[in-house]
């Protein structure tokens, strides 16, 4: 039950509480999007009269934490996630992620009330959204939706949220911005097209969904080994994808829009967590992979962080240290790093080895030579064994024109 607050103790209580309902990443309308909003402006008001003086922007708080600490913008890069965003952050041109936030807080000890100050972005308004920022023609083009208008531009609004509807239209979009803030990508993505990929996701997610319930945590290192050793099989990403349905994780195979270059991503929903895979580059050893990252992501961040994770060319290597720890996760679950370093493969660039080091591991040799490939960083070797052209003709329900 929300009361007023009335002592230091209710203070901290109330702060105690707000961090809890942000880490849930309330859907906007929600009795905990209701709750959050009522704590916040009671922890103002409180605010307001104990400490008359105005709290530091974050921006101003994380600068007057540098100054106390002698840190330089380098060394925010392990809570911030690369030099470029410590440089958007410090300069306004990004708002902070719930991760950002989480970090700061845990490792530099910037208060929470500080860090939830920000302004929300002009998105969130719903009369100030751009709807034109939207893929609306092409959103139409693929059948997410029809269109009963003529003139596609000036209906922009009423087409999205009848696409939309099935997400509670309206009041979906501000959740929609926040769910898609935490990109793997170094190139500028495009936002509006990536949260309308997102909702399709959810969309076809929800349609999927039958009546099992998503179990916490039951997303370990052995789980994402057996998803992984159904490779070994012909239809082994069906098997994966029924496999995951079984235990209430729906995987949504959906080509990704232009302009966002994305491979897949990790969701989390109010039923559970969605695994989003676009199938960018039609190998299974790509597909694997990605797969296992995003099973990764759900095993290490989702159950706790309560976030979504969309990542682009998950063949190079990132500098955000969640992505680090979901990609060591990942190549430890597809290949053991002792099994590794023990097999002829991590020396000889020959199929055999590949294929050798496959069969003691039970998964296909696109696996095997995907990790050879990257690991000799020559992507010019073993192009027969990486399953070229094998992986989208599992999905043959999708339109990959």
């Amino acid at each position: 039950m929300i009361k007023i607050i009335k002592s230091q103790k209710d203070y901290n209580e109330a702060l105690k509480n707000v961090e809890f309902l942000m880490d849930r990443n309330p859907k906007v309308g929600s009795s905990d999007a209701n709750k959050l909003e009522l704590l916040i402006l009671l922890i103002k008001d409180y605010e307001d009269k104990r400490f008359p003086m105005q709290a530091p922007d974050p921006i101003e708080a994380i600068l007057f934490r540098m100054e106390q600490e002698g840190l330089q913008p380098r060394d925010l890069i392990p809570y911030i996630g690369s030099r470029s965003k410590v440089s958007e952050i410090l300069s306004k041109k990004r708002p902070l992620t719930l991760t950002m936030i989480r970090a700061l807080h845990e490792s530099l000890g910037i208060p929470i009330k500080s860090l939830i100050k920000e302004d929300k972005p002009k998105l969130f308004k719903s009369d100030e959204i751009d709807w034109n920022c939207f893929p609306v023609r092409e959103i139409i083009n693929r059948g997410w939706v029809k269109s009963r208008f003529s003139d596609i531009k000036a209906h922009s609004k009423d087409i999205i949220l009848e696409f939309l509807q099935p997400l509670d239209s309206e009041n979906l979009v501000p959740a929609l911005y926040r769910m898609t803030e935490n990109v793997r990508s170094a190139r500028k993505i495009d936002r509006g097209s990536l949260m309308m990929w997102n909702a399709r996701v959810i969309i076809l997610a929800n349609e999927y969904r039958n009546s099992k319930k998503y179990k916490k945590g039951s997303v370990s290192k052995e789980f994402i080994k057996n998803v992984i050793q159904l490779s070994k099989y012909d239809d082994g990403p069906q098997k994966a994808r029924a496999f995951l349905m079984e235990n209430a994780i729906p995987l949504v195979i959906e080509p990704h829009l232009p302009r966002t270059h994305l491979d897949g991503a990790a969701i989390m929903t109010e039923q559970g967590p969605v695994i989003g895979l676009t199938i960018r580059y039609d190998r299974l050893d790509n597909f694997w992979f990605n797969l296992a990252h995003e099973l990764s992501h759900i095993s290490l961040h989702l159950d706790k962080y309560n976030m979504g994770f969309y990542d682009y060319n998950l063949e190079t290597d990132s500098d955000d240290p969640m992505e680090k720890e979901a990609d060591g996760f990942a190549s430890e679950c597809l290949i053991p790093e002792v099994k590794w370093e023990n097999s002829p493969a991590s020396n000889l660039k020959t199929p055999g080895a590949a294929i050798h080091l496959a069969k003691e591991l039970n998964i296909h040799p696109a696996i095997v030579a995907g990790k050879m490939r990257h690991y000799f960083r020559n992507y010019r070797i073993l192009n027969q064994l990486i399953g070229n052209k094998q992986a989208r003709i599992c999905f043959s329900e999708i339109n990959w024109s």
